[in-house]
């Protein structure tokens, strides 16, 4: 079922306003469209390592003018998203540049594997797999955020570039 994005609302001839339950107008979810579509390609093992996972619980918030807060949540669950936090060397950035133009820019969802989401006992980034069979520490993803990066000596950054789990 699709979320409904808007009514269309016109002036009734009494001069009050009346919506047509006929023109209810259904817009996807970008990002529930992407969860329904199969990964396209892995990212590389050595930037895999260059992001950090932080979580996201969604939620509504009203204040009041006591100061009490009512606060309800959007999810079952947090969402996951990864941070690109590591400074990359020139080979690191244009495999990265590479792999976000392969991506169209954050339209295509694609596999990354969190390398510190191996099973318990084995050893850090382990869980790692090319192909994407491997469902250990794998999470579907789109890239979020506009490329902008800074060059320092030897180093760059890409400010704000993030990775939004989808599925």
């Amino acid at each position: 079922m699709l979320p409904i994005c808007g009514l269309s609302f016109h002036w009734a001839s009494d001069g009050g306003m009346t919506c047509d339950a006929e023109s209810v107008l259904i817009c996807p979810d970008p990002s529930r469209n992407a969860a329904t579509t199969d990964a396209n390609g892995v990212m590389p093992l050595s930037l895999c390592t260059a992001f950090t996972e932080l979580r996201e619980y969604v939620q509504l918030q009203n204040q009041y003018h006591d100061g009490t807060i009512q606060r309800s949540q959007l999810a079952q669950t947090s969402r996951r998203t990864f941070k690109l936090t590591k400074r990359l060397s020139a080979s690191q950035l244009s495999s990265l540049y590479n792999f976000w133009v392969s991506q169209n820019g954050g339209l295509t969802p694609f596999a990354f594997y969190n390398p510190f989401d191996a099973p318990a006992g084995q050893q850090i980034g382990s869980n790692y797999d090319p192909t994407g069979n491997n469902t250990a520490g794998r999470a579907t993803v789109v890239f979020r955020g506009g490329w902008v990066q800074a060059t320092d000596l030897a180093r760059s950054n890409v400010q704000g570039l993030e990775l939004l789990e989808v599925a």
